[in-house]
């Protein structure tokens, strides 16, 4: 009988290459039991589910189980949506990995498990232990949002924590591998019999052998690649800029599929980092944070957006000001009205009787953080790019603000290298069946990832329908991708093409007026076995693109709200509603 070897407590691995050595000494085990041999079956087997919206939850859910099996014990991973509810009492143990998404909200994947779970018919867990990773953002109020309900509706209905809840902020890494270290030791813990304590006789040739393979590219060890492609897309008179970017993979062995997203590692603006140490009287050689302040200020730290601990130093240093002010009224609204389009330079200068050292600054700013970006182009057409769509933010009057990354690649980076890693986003493909119809909604940028889509069914020769819902303000200098579109309708890729262009006629048309103007050809799409995508802004489109398509399906089917609510339900179970909003 073959033993499922496990990894010492004390063994010198990180948490990656535990993860990794579970899975090789778990596929062992696989092999010795193809040769007749029968393996022990693990003590104990814990059910891991992630709510994601960029793929970061799912990740850290995979490397959970990792360790969780390179302890020798058994482990699912899911999304939460996957999970019944009904059946969690039959569930030993539940770990739950999940962002939150927008202001406070779950993540796509995790609505149709929170609303189960917040009901009134779930189920009393008094027998299950569990515990929560939550990842968010505390620049928005409703920071770690759904990792904290779920938390707390756990343990309302009588299941018991393995470790306390941890929340991590934008730069998770070192607190989300210390909760994966914690939970995987108090499991080996309570399994029975120890398991997962120590290595059966002989463990060194095993762990010897086992080499790691060479680590992927990371937020902290990026790729660093050529951009190679730097060109405008908008018209000369259009009211954004967008550009499309080309990135050389090298030999960097990234491969990547349509619909994943590229981290890209910016660096901040030159001229906003000397005008801060000019305001704050700071040479850029002091030494702090492990290295200097001007090093820290052009690649550390996020002086673009201002931290709340930021706002709440400077409020406590000048207390007569208006930031003070607006505070003390203790209204999220007015703070961001407030806020709206301020840098860390417009906080300074609005407090200029305000001093700040190297070290009050190194504790009041976060971590500058790599921006996400839906690729946009297949494999199958650009093997050896990757392509992004992506408008480049400036405003202001007395001076020009930017966003961090996008005037990075468009003005600051040339034809220099950048730092770029793969985000996989595995929720959001083209259909596995080549015959399915495909219906996209991408107003703007949210083209991006359809433009790969269509080049992905393109390359592998899928007979299923393909339709675009595109807008923005003004067709004459807003339609980008034109050209390769009307080249992709021709060829029978593009099967229909409805186009929104607000601010060409005096009534504004958006891409969810098109949809309810061909109503009947879209719920006729979705009986057919259609996938429906949506990709852009989350605050606005995305919510009234899914109001118009709960309308559509009212409408079409003469049911009512509530069955409409239902229909709209299936589609997510069956991962044909999936979204990549921002």
């Amino acid at each position: 009988m073959t033993t499922l070897l496990s990894i010492p407590t004390d063994a010198p691995f990180t948490v990656d290459q535990r993860a990794w050595l579970g899975g090789f000494l778990a596929g062992m085990a696989a092999a010795r039991r193809h040769d007749g041999e029968t393996a022990t079956v693990p003590t104990l087997t814990v059910d891991i589910a992630y709510g994601t919206q960029t793929g970061n939850s799912e990740e850290l859910a995979e490397r959970l189980a990792g360790a969780v099996r390179g302890r020798g014990l058994g482990a699912t991973v899911s999304a939460l949506d996957d999970l019944d509810v009904a059946t969690l009492a039959t569930r030993s143990y539940l770990l739950v990995v999940t962002s939150t998404y927008g202001e406070g909200e779950m993540p796509d994947n995790a609505e149709l498990f929170w609303e189960a779970l917040a009901s009134d018919a779930a189920p009393r867990l008094e027998e299950t232990r569990y515990a929560v990773l939550s990842l968010g953002d505390s620049g928005y109020e409703g920071f770690c949002q759904a990792g904290r309900l779920i938390d707390t509706r756990l343990e309302q209905l009588g299941a018991v924590r393995v470790v306390p809840r941890v929340d991590c902020d934008v730069d998770f890494e070192e607190p989300a591998t210390a909760w994966v270290t914690d939970v995987t030791e108090h499991l080996a813990a309570e399994a029975p019999g120890a398991a997962g304590a120590a290595l059966p006789t002989p463990p060194v040739p095993v762990v010897a052998a086992a080499r790691p393979p060479r680590q992927r590219w990371t937020r902290r060890e990026p790729y660093r690649s050529r951009l190679v492609t730097n060109r405008v897309l908008s018209g000369p008179r259009s009211a954004k800029e967008i550009r499309h970017y080309e990135f050389d993979l090298g030999d960097s062995g990234i491969t990547y599929a349509a619909g994943d997203a590229l981290g890209v590692v910016p660096v901040n603006d030159g001229a906003l980092v000397e005008a801060l140490l000019d305001r704050l009287g700071l040479h850029p050689d002091v030494a702090v944070d492990g290295g200097t302040v001007g090093e820290r200020l052009t690649r550390g730290w996020e002086i673009r957006t201002p931290s709340r601990d930021l706002l709440t130093l400077l409020a406590e240093r000048d207390p007569d000001g208006d930031l003070a002010a607006v505070l003390a009224r203790g209204e999220r609204d007015t703070l961001d009205h407030w806020l709206w389009g301020k840098d860390v330079l417009d906080l300074l200068l609005a407090a200029p009787g305000v001093s700040l050292t190297a070290d009050e600054l190194a504790g009041a700013l976060r971590t500058l953080q790599p921006r996400a970006y839906s690729i946009s182009s297949s494999p199958l057409h650009s093997p050896d790019r990757i392509h992004l769509t992506v408008a480049s933010v400036r405003h202001g009057e007395d001076r020009v603000r930017g966003g961090v990354c996008s005037t990075f690649l468009a003005d600051r980076l040339g034809e220099g290298e950048v730092g770029i890693y793969l985000q996989p986003n595995a929720a959001f493909r083209v259909p596995a069946d080549d015959d399915r119809p495909m219906i996209m909604v991408g107003p703007g940028t949210g083209v991006a990832p359809f433009r790969a889509f269509l080049h992905e069914r393109a390359a592998r020769g899928a007979t299923g329908r393909n339709w675009l819902f595109f807008g923005d303000q003004h067709r004459a200098e807003d339609f980008i991708y034109a050209d390769e579109l009307t080249e992709l309708a021709g060829r029978g890729v593009l099967h229909r093409l409805d186009l929104a262009f607000s601010r060409d006629q005096a009534e504004k048309v958006y891409v969810q007026t098109r949809m309810l103007e061909q109503s009947a050809q879209l719920y006729a799409w979705l009986e057919d076995g259609g996938h429906f995508y949506v990709c852009g802004d989350a605050t606005r489109m995305a919510k009234d693109v899914d109001a118009a398509l709960r309308l559509v399906i009212e409408q079409q089917r003469g049911r009512g709200a509530e069955d409409a609510v239902e229909y709209v339900a299936d589609l997510k179970r069956e991962k044909r509603y999936v979204r990549d909003v921002y």
